[in-house]
C-alpha cells in the first residue's frame, strides 16, 4: 500500500518543475512538494494521475486541492520552522503533510467525521504527525491560541472573527473568500485590532460549512 517508487519520485520532480513554471518561487515549498507522496492520499484508481496539477474527490463531498493551490497557499504563509499553524479543513491530509514537511507544528480541524477518522489514522503511517481535532473550523482552537499562521483550505463567505482573534500579532492568515468562486486572501495582523488585507486571484474550493450544516 505505502509504495513510493523511483517513478513516483520522478513524477514529483516533474510536478515541482511545473509549479515553478506557474510562479511558485519558495524553495522550501517546492522541496516539500517533491517530498510528500501525493499518490498515497488518493483512491488507487487515480494514482496514475496523482502528479498532474488537478484536484480529485476524496469522499464526503470533499476534494484534495490542486498541487498549485496547495503550493500557492503555503507560499503565502511564509512559514518558518517550528511555527504553530492552525489548519481549518484537514481533508485528505495532503496540505497538512506539506506544512509538517516544512517544519510546522500543525493543529488541524476537520468537520467531516469520515475524513477526520481516516486522515487521523493515515498520516502517522507515512510519518506525519499533527494534532487532529473534529469540530467546527469557524471556531478555531482557542485553547491552543495564539497561532503564528492560520490556513483555511475551504471557501468561506466571510473571515471568521474567532480566527482573527487567535492569530498572533505579526501572524498571517490565508483564506479563500467567496461563494461559487473564491478570492485567495491574505490577512496580516499588524496590531491587536489592526489587520492588512491583500487579495490574490480567483480559486475554486469546496465550501467551509458551519456546525449546523454538518451531517456527512
Amino acid at each position: 500500500m505505502l509504495n513510493d517508487t523511483y517513478r513516483h519520485k520522478g513524477l514529483r520532480k516533474q510536478l515541482a518543475l511545473l509549479l515553478k513554471e506557474k510562479g511558485i518561487e519558495s524553495a522550501e515549498v517546492i522541496k516539500a512538494i517533491e517530498t510528500v507522496p501525493r499518490h498515497l492520499f488518493l483512491n488507487s484508481s487515480f494514482v496514475e494521475r496523482a502528479y498532474q496539477d488537478i484536484a480529485f474527490p476524496i469522499g464526503a463531498g470533499q476534494t484534495i486541492s490542486r498541487p498549485h493551490t496547495v503550493a500557492f497557499q503555503t507560499e503565502l504563509l511564509k512559514l518558518k520552522k517550528g511555527e504553530k499553524v492552525l489548519e481549518i479543513g484537514t481533508g485528505s491530509g495532503y496540505q497538512t503533510s506539506i506544512l509538517i514537511e516544512m517544519g510546522a507544528k500543525v493543529y488541524t480541524v476537520e468537520r467531516q467525521k469520515e475524513l477526520y477518522d481516516k486522515t487521523k489514522l493515515f498520516l502517522p503511517t507515512i510519518g506525519y504527525n499533527a494534532k487532529f481535532f473534529y469540530g467546527d473550523g469557524y471556531k478555531g482552537l482557542p485553547v491552543f491560541a495564539p497561532f503564528d499562521k492560520i490556513i483555511i483550505t475551504a471557501g468561506a463567505p466571510i473571515i471568521p472573527e474567532a480566527l482573527l482573534s487567535q492569530l498572533r500579532v505579526g501572524g498571517r492568515l490565508i483564506i479563500p473568500i467567496g461563494d461559487k468562486v473564491q478570492v485567495m486572501t491574505l490577512i496580516e495582523k499588524i496590531a491587536d485590532k489592526k489587520f492588512e488585507k491583500t487579495e490574490y486571484g480567483e480559486f475554486k474550493f469546496v465550501p467551509l460549512l458551519e456546525d449546523k450544516e454538518w451531517g456527512g
